[in-house]
């Protein structure tokens, strides 16, 4: 099968090359991958790894082969998996619990954007508890993360405050939900019970100075590589509030990833989420693809088409 291979020092970070297929334990389907969407943090991953290694893990296709021990979804049966790598390819294994059936009318593209953003919006949330009322803050609102935390938000009845880098980006949100707009996060007025805060440095002092009251600051990335000063008098107005650090593979148990994805994909197919894809192209464009992501050229996801 072909797969997008690493290549380390090579005139390119992948190539795509013929490799051997997986073989798939007796718990994993073998999938026949039809698109996979990329990652930013997946773009600093080349470098550190060895050669001839496959990147990916959000991908969406059609079961080939169902698990041998008679788990999980049957041959031909249409899902969406979330991999620990080896995703950018034409086939590949996965764990049945980390698999979602996906109704007819959810797109290949649209499932391919949920795993890894889907599942970090989703469960960042729920460290807010029920959010009915409150007012809920979403830094980075305009990337694939964001676009997804402000319906979810909104969905369970928050108020939103989406927080963008320019007006143009913030185009993206129309009628997903927000109640507020705010071009940078020094915009944002009031206080908040729950923060979503992915730009990390000056982004992350001021979302702990917008927190109320045993409210939750849930920091699930540092987009700008900056540190951030934070000190005790940052909580002087939020007395009990508290900042909390995510990763979405040890947030709850690994078991829990398939019964997510299908929650999410259940609202896909319902017509209450849509997952906003920026930009659509073929696999073999991934490098020209991460190159306008990493410089924020793309809002929303950035969705691969896997072909041969």
């Amino acid at each position: 099968m072909l797969a997008l291979v690493n290549t380390p020092g090579g005139p390119a970070a992948l190539e795509c090359r013929q490799i051997a297929d997986p073989v798939p334990r007796p718990w994993e389907a073998l999938i026949d991958v039809r698109a996979f969407s990329l990652n930013r943090g997946e773009l600093a991953s080349f470098a550190r790894n060895r050669q001839g290694w496959v990147p990916g893990q959000d991908v969406a296709g059609v079961v080939l082969r169902a698990a041998a021990d008679g788990s999980g979804p049957p041959e031909g049966a249409r899902v969406v998996a979330l991999v620990d790598d080896s995703g950018w390819a034409q086939r590949v294994a996965a764990p049945v619990d980390r698999i979602a059936v996906l109704a007819d009318s959810v797109s290949f593209a649209q499932a391919a954007a949920l795993p890894i953003a889907g599942l970090t919006a989703l469960r960042c949330l729920r460290f807010g508890g029920l959010l009915l009322g409150r007012r809920v803050l979403v830094t980075g609102a305009a990337g694939g993360v964001g676009t997804l935390a402000v319906q979810l938000a909104a969905r369970a009845g928050a108020l939103v405050t989406a927080v963008v880098g320019s007006a143009a980006r913030g185009a993206v949100l129309a009628g997903l939900g927000a109640d507020t707009l705010a071009v940078g996060i020094g915009s944002a007025e009031g206080r908040f019970a729950l923060v979503l805060e992915s730009a990390g440095g000056e982004s992350l002092a001021r979302a702990v100075r917008l927190v109320e009251p045993a409210g939750t600051v849930v920091v699930y990335g540092n987009s700008s590589q900056e540190p951030a000063s934070l000190s005790f008098a940052d909580f002087r107005g939020a007395p009990n509030a508290r900042v909390q650090t995510f990763s979405y593979h040890t947030s709850e148990p690994v078991g829990r990833f398939g019964a997510d994805l299908a929650v999410l994909a259940g609202l896909v197919a319902e017509g209450s989420l849509r997952p906003v894809i920026g930009i659509e192209r073929d696999w073999r464009e991934v490098l020209e693809v991460g190159a306008l992501l990493r410089e924020r050229q793309v809002a929303g996801k950035a969705v691969l088409a896997v072909g041969g």
